[in-house]
């Protein structure tokens, strides 16, 4: 039997098969109102035959956007905007969805990966960003403010209030971002947090804000339902956040519960020099699931079959999550299953579909005509 094709448990939700749609940014909403874009992408998405999707980075304020671009879910507009799209996903698609609420910190304002990506000044209809300190992510660019405790409060208070949104809509899970150096991760590394009171310094005191906001968010979940985090395992820079703070990290969140801990890397500096591999963060993953022994997504470069079977079945992670993969082949899971002799769920329009030697891909299905 495939390791890939076994489910897993996460609380109260059962996922068929290993495989996470990994949360990928559209830049394409309106005010952070999701729109025929998502809706689109969201659905086709939700029938690749991975178990879960899970919704691109979602803003819980508005200037936590990377972009003018990114989803938000911080108010009714964008919460009504996301409704009929996943009304849609339920009537066709058996895949949990899944939401990773985000803040952008000093990385918004930025204009559009295709425009360019770098920061838009207030003065040219940017805003601005905020951090943990008034340092900022390029040598050349305008600081962010640094939050104080109000701005601090406010924040926490604007991932709970998401995070309630989300439950009214439904979401079967939550994902943190704490990751690619955004606010959670510019808290962590020691390269964005300069500050001198409780929430810099040392590891522990770095570690609090990110702490206190799975805690808040943990609160107010359902307690059924998961809560995951991404994290950076390495900023791939010397003197930056590093793989034994990160287990760290992971210790802590293991100890309140955590659901999940998805494993990528970078992202806080520029400086930051990446060797690229297939599967180049897995080793990171795996050292974080064998020093928890959290459930651990592995995540990055993973795009093909034999690959990712051999990560679950080898035990370096619980689960494989994959972003450009879906992207250019959006039935990977169909193919995945095929391969490995899995099977997975689609709707009755596509029991047609597979070819003969994959007949019974989508399990016990029967198609008459007279």
């Amino acid at each position: 039997m495939s390791a890939l094709f076994t489910p897993i448990q996460l609380r109260g939700l059962t996922l068929a098969n290993r495989v996470m749609v990994a949360p990928m940014c559209q830049y394409s909403a309106d005010d952070g109102e999701a729109n025929d874009w998502h809706f689109t992408h969201i659905n086709s998405l939700a029938l690749s035959g991975a178990a879960m999707f899970c919704i691109e980075a979602t803003g819980v304020e508005a200037i936590g956007r990377i972009t003018p671009g990114c989803l938000g879910l911080w108010n009714d507009a964008t919460e009504a905007a996301l409704k009929p799209i996943l009304a849609s996903v339920r009537k066709r698609s058996k895949t949990a969805v899944a939401i990773q609420l985000a803040h952008a910190g000093r990385k918004a304002s930025s204009s559009r990966p295709w425009d360019g990506g770098q920061l838009i000044p207030p003065a040219q209809g940017g805003w601005q960003p905020v951090g943990p300190s008034a340092v900022q992510q390029k040598d050349d660019e305008a600081p962010p403010l640094a939050l104080d405790e109000t701005g601090l409060a406010r924040i926490r208070d604007a991932f709970v209030a998401s995070a309630q949104r989300a439950m009214r809509l439904g979401i079967d899970a939550v994902e943190l971002h704490g990751a690619h150096g955004y606010l959670l991760h510019q808290f962590l590394s020691p390269i964005s947090n300069r500050r001198t009171d409780q929430y810099g310094g040392s590891l522990q005191n770095r570690m609090r804000f990110p702490l206190e906001i799975y805690d808040a968010v943990r609160a107010v979940v359902p307690a059924d339902k998961p809560v995951g985090m991404k994290v950076s395992a390495t900023d791939w820079v010397e003197g930056g956040w590093d793989l034994p703070q990160a287990i760290e990290l992971a210790t802590e969140l293991k100890k309140r519960g955590l659901d999940w801990i998805d494993v990528s890397s970078g992202g806080v500096s520029p400086k930051q020099k990446i060797t690229l591999g297939p599967g180049y963060q897995v080793p990171m993953a795996e050292a974080i699931k064998k020093a928890t022994g959290l459930t651990t997504i592995a995540v990055g470069l993973i795009t093909d079959v034999r690959q990712a079977e051999d990560i679950i079945a080898s035990g370096k992670a619980d689960m494989v999550a994959l972003a450009r993969g879906m992207l250019y082949d959006p039935r990977w899971g169909w193919h995945a299953a095929a391969a490995l002799g899995g099977h997975v769920a689609a709707p009755p329009p596509y029991w047609r579909a597979p070819p003969h030697e994959h007949k019974d891909l989508f399990g016990t299905t029967s198609f008459g005509a007279r």
